[in-house]
């Protein structure tokens, strides 16, 4: 059965870079969303707009009556249109391409669904009148997405890497293949892909115990009276403290174990990821000390955004690092595998 888009790629056929550059997009809009979801909050705008999918119960778009807080919660349903609007160039532009790239499709695919679950999240939060319980699966739900963007941008290298040369690179990195004198031991590759993803998990259990911070905290997005999270903030403050701690504990363990042939782009965006986590840190410090200001508090949840993002990075260019092979130093295709090892799509 033929398809408005598949009529299209039939006529019509897009370079890589554009698929590259979509891909690119949806995981800063992902990133806008979370940041600007942030602003409703502590602004206290999360009632700006009384129902949903309309402002009001008459009204698509917020009246003058309603100030600035209004505003505030129809621009973030905006931004919402916006994002579709990139997560179907994504999809349009990974369907327009020469040779087929089924990953970035399934992630294109797997942002606009996470999108439409996104949008009724966000209206049961205002049903709920900002309960804590859904307004924390508002941001996971958000966290979701930008995960599926992560991946959507790191497929959307890999597929073209893969194609121009039959290998699979990373986000980033073409022409950088560093050379290796042979295969992983099994053994070695096991401990890094155990560390990785040890790794995401527990900077998954860091992100979990955000939401559990902030809904118990003083940020209820709402000037009224909305109930919070029974729980002690200190407690949970601290408990969120601890596994940062671990987090950046793992994250070191990894980037010393990583080889220096073979996985420089990993290396390096570990290194990365480290630095975005101690900056994350030291801002996290910052708001519990000086009682969580609302500025604090926004670029602590863009750093939470970042570090996810770079979580999922290093461990997308270590799966395929461990998957494809150390490669030529020539930049030629990769060296012999370890016994079982096999180069599929992440």
């Amino acid at each position: 059965m033929r398809t408005p888009l598949s009529w299209l790629a039939g006529r019509y056929s897009l370079g890589a870079r554009s698929v590259r550059l979509a891909a690119l997009g949806s995981v800063v809009a992902s990133i806008a969303i979370i940041v600007t979801g942030g602003i409703v909050r502590v602004t206290g705008s999360g009632l700006g707009c009384t129902d949903w999918p309309m402002c009001t119960g008459e009204t698509l778009a917020p009246t003058a009556e309603m100030g600035v807080h209004g505003a505030i919660e129809f621009g973030n349903r905006l931004l919402t249109g916006a994002l579709c609007a990139v997560v179907g160039w994504v999809i349009i532009t990974a369907r327009l391409q020469e040779r087929p790239m089924p990953a970035v499709l399934r992630g294109g695919w797997a942002q606009f669904w996470i999108v439409v679950l996104n949008a009724v999240v966000g209206g049961v939060t205002v049903w709920m009148r900002l309960s804590p319980y859904i307004v924390a699966a508002h941001f996971l739900a958000a966290t979701l997405l930008l995960t599926a963007a992560v991946y959507t941008w790191h497929a959307a290298y890999a597929d073209a890497d893969a194609d121009a040369d039959g290998t699979a690179g990373g986000v980033g990195d073409e022409g950088d293949r560093p050379g290796a004198p042979g295969p992983l031991a099994p053994w070695s590759a096991a401990r890094l892909r155990s560390l990785s993803a040890a790794l995401v998990a527990v900077t998954a259990l860091l992100v979990f115990v955000g939401t559990l911070a902030t809904g118990s905290g003083p940020h209820a997005g709402d000037s009224s009276d909305v109930a919070r999270m029974p729980f002690n903030w200190t407690a949970v403050t601290v408990v969120h403290g601890v596994l940062a701690g671990a987090v950046l504990v793992l994250a070191g363990v990894l980037l010393s174990a990583l080889p220096r042939d073979g996985f420089g782009a990993a290396r390096r965006k570990a290194a990365a990821f480290l630095a975005v986590l101690l900056g994350q840190g030291v801002v996290g410090l910052v708001q519990s000390l000086t009682a969580l200001p609302s500025l604090v508090v926004m670029l602590h949840l863009l750093g939470s955004a970042l570090v996810w993002t770079g979580v999922l990075q290093v461990h997308f260019t270590l799966k395929r690092a461990a998957l494809s092979g150390p490669s030529d130093p020539q930049g030629g295709a990769p060296l012999p595998r370890a016994r079982g090892a096999a180069a599929t799509p992440a």
